[in-house]
């Protein structure tokens, strides 16, 4: 794993040099390279705290609006390693961008609760004011640093936060030693931007 250390801008236009994330060191490279896109863009993180300074909590990390990546812990309602567990999946701005899962009672469970208040999507809301940190914004700056999954596309549940490789991918790099995990994922990389030149990013997803 690498910690990979970024500034950001917040949401009220601050920049900040104190963002964190953890991650496998095949990907440090290009997840550093997609923190700076974020800032140049200047689009709003509310902030980027490893999950140690949460004792590995995510529900705490999601209340607190934390950009995150490596967290040692299983998928939610199963058993399987969640890709944070690799370092190969990365959160951003959990209120703006919640995890939505439907209960047996047929009623939505968002986390962390307050993000209820962007469940509608769209980014033209009649009379409404602009918001920041939604992830639809960045998901081609995440995909084409080869971050490809996007929870936001899954039907059930759908995790807007979350960012990801795909997890035959994340098998295969954490069973390679670092520089070929490294070379594997460069071309990874190179293969869906030279697939997007031409097709649809779902077209282009492994």
């Amino acid at each position: 794993m690498r910690v990979v250390r970024f500034s950001y801008v917040d949401f009220d236009g601050k920049t900040h040099d104190d963002g964190e994330v953890t991650v496998l060191a095949a990907v440090a490279d290009h997840v550093s390279a997609l923190f700076s896109t974020l800032r140049e863009r200047g689009f709003a993180l509310a902030g980027a705290r490893g999950m140690q300074h949460f004792r590995g909590d995510d529900a705490a990390s999601m209340r607190a609006n934390n950009t995150s990546a490596f967290n040692d812990r299983a998928i939610v309602s199963g058993s399987a390693p969640s890709l944070h567990a690799y370092g190969l999946a990365i959160d951003i701005n959990p209120v703006q961008n919640p995890f939505v899962e439907i209960g047996k009672d047929g009623k939505a469970q968002i986390s962390p609760a307050e993000g209820r208040l962007y469940l509608n999507r769209q980014k033209e809301r009649p009379g409404k004011p602009a918001r920041k940190g939604m992830a639809e914004e960045v998901v081609e700056v995440f995909a084409t640093h080869g971050f490809t999954v996007w929870g936001g596309d899954w039907d059930a549940p759908i995790d807007y936060q979350h960012f990801q490789v795909s997890r035959s991918l994340a098998r295969k790099l954490a069973a390679l030693p670092p520089e070929q995990a490294k070379t594997v994922f460069e071309h990874h990389v190179k293969t869906y931007r030279q697939c997007r030149a031409n097709k649809s990013r779902s077209a282009c997803i492994d």
